[in-house]
C-alpha cells in the first residue's frame, strides 16, 4: 500500500504533532507493515501557505504519486480529497475551550477543517475521551472514529547513572525532594492551581519539600488570561523559597529530571492525550493528574487522578506522593507497567489497520 503523508510537522520535534509524525513514520518504514511512504512537506511556512498546502498542494501530490491513501496526521485535511483520506484529530481544544478560539480567521479555519474531517474516510484520535468529543462536537459517526494511543519515546526510562542525575541536579540547582511540573503555562495547563495547592503543601510539610516548574514562562508584558504569569501568585502566597523556576528543558535532560522528581504534577484541564504524563510514568515517576478526560484514561490506577479545580484535593495527592516512600514505590511500579502498554509499534500496527479499512 502506498501512503502519502502530510509532513508539515516533520521538522517540529518541539510539538506533539511533530513527535507523532516522526515516530509513526519511522515505524511504518518497517518492512512487516508493507507500507510505501510518500512524505510531502510544504515549501515554506506561513498561514496562507499552510492552507494552500493542505487544501490543494498535498491532495494533488498524493494523487500524482498514485497513493492508495492520504494521511493527514493533524487536524487539517482537505475539503475535497483526491484519494481516500485518513485524518488524525489529536484534540478539540478550540471547540472545548472558548479562550482558545482566537481570531475570526482561526474560527473560520476551524469550521473548514471540521467540514473536511467529515469527508475523510476515517478519523484517528488519541484517546476514548477525544473520540467522544469528536462524535459529539463534530457529529461524526462513532464507527468512523478510531482510538489509537500514542507512546513515549524510548529515551524516557528511569535514569540509573548517578553521574547523569547529579549533573542534571547541579545544572538546574534542584532541591533534594521536589514535585515537578513540566510543560506550557497557558490557561488549560492549570499551573496557577498547582501553585495554590503547593501553598497548602508548604504549610503542612515545611521547607524540606519544593515545587519545580519547568517550561518557558510567558513574557511579563504579554501576560494575559490565556497566558497567566505565575510569578505574582508565587510572591503573593509567600512561596519564593519553595518554588523553583528553571525554564525550558532540553529533551536530553528530561528523563533525568523526571527520575529525580518525587512526583510529577500535571492537572491539565483538557488534553487530547497527555504525553508528559506517560513520559513521567515511563521514567518511574509517580503522577498526580486530572480525573477527567484522557489523563485519567492514560494513568489508570497507576497514580492519583483528582479534580483539577479542587486545590485541596490536589494538595492531598501531592503530600503523600512526597513523603510516603512506600506509596511512591507502588506508584512507580504500576506506572512503569502501565507505560509499557503504550508503544509506537502498537500505534503503527493499529494505524495500518485503519488505513486498510479506509481503502476498503
Amino acid at each position: 500500500m502506498k501512503v502519502a503523508i502530510n509532513a508539515s510537522f516533520l521538522n517540529r520535534p518541539d510539538t506533539g504533532s511533530g513527535q507523532y509524525l516522526t515516530h509513526l513514520a519511522a515505524e511504518l518504514r518497517q518492512p512487516e507493515y508493507g507500507i510505501e511512504l510518500q512524505l510531502v512537506q510544504p515549501p515554506s511556512d506561513g498561514n496562507f501557505t499552510k492552507l494552500i498546502f493542505e487544501q490543494i498542494t498535498f491532495p494533488r501530490a498524493a494523487s500524482a504519486g498514485r497513493a492508495d491513501l492520504a494521511h493527514v496526521p493533524y487536524w487539517g485535511s482537505a475539503l475535497f480529497p483526491r484519494v481516500p483520506t485518513v485524518v488524525t484529530i489529536h484534540d478539540l481544544i478550540p471547540l472545548r475551550l472558548p479562550a482558545y478560539r482566537g481570531s475570526p480567521n482561526v474560527r473560520a479555519y476551524m469550521r473548514l477543517v471540521a467540514q473536511a474531517a467529515a469527508r475523510a474516510r476515517m478519523v484517528i484520535t488519541d484517546s476514548e475521551a477525544s473520540q467522544r468529543d469528536i462524535v459529539r462536537l463534530l457529529g461524526l459517526p462513532e464507527r468512523k472514529v478510531r482510538v489509537v494511543y500514542l507512546a513515549a519515546d524510548e529515551r524516557f526510562r528511569p535514569v540509573t547513572d548517578d553521574a547523569v542525575l547529579e549533573t542534571v541536579r547541579q545544572k538546574y540547582r534542584l532541591p533534594d525532594a521536589f514535585a515537578l511540573y513540566l510543560g506550557g503555562f497557558d490557561q488549560r495547563k492549570n499551573v496557577l492551581n498547582v501553585v495554590r495547592a503547593f501553598a497548602l503543601v508548604a504549610k503542612g510539610l515545611g521547607p524540606d519539600y519544593s515545587l519545580v516548574l519547568a517550561g518557558r514562562l510567558p513574557e511579563r508584558k504579554a501576560s494575559s488570561d490565556l497566558f497567566p504569569d505565575v510569578r505574582p501568585l508565587i510572591n503573593e502566597l509567600g512561596l519564593t523559597e519553595y518554588v523553583h523556576l528553571i525554564g525550558e528543558i532540553p529533551e536530553a535532560d528530561k528523563a533525568a529530571l523526571y527520575t529525580l522528581a518525587h512526583c510529577f504534577v500535571w492537572p491539565s484541564i483538557y488534553e487530547g492525550f497527555g504525553l508528559p504524563v506517560l513520559e513521567a510514568m515511563a521514567c518511574g515517576t509517580p503522577v498526580v493528574t486530572s480525573n477527567g478526560g484522557s489523563l485519567a484514561e492514560i494513568v489508570g490506577d497507576a497514580g492519583f487522578a483528582v479534580d483539577p479545580d479542587d486545590v485541596r484535593q490536589l494538595a492531598g495527592a501531592i503530600i503523600p506522593s512526597l513523603i510516603d516512600a512506600g506509596l511512591r514505590q507502588s506508584h512507580r511500579e504500576k506506572g512503569l507497567a502501565r507505560a509499557a502498554d503504550f508503544t509506537w509499534a502498537k500505534c503503527a500496527r493499529e494505524t495500518v489497520e485503519v488505513y486498510r479499512e479506509a481503502v476498503r
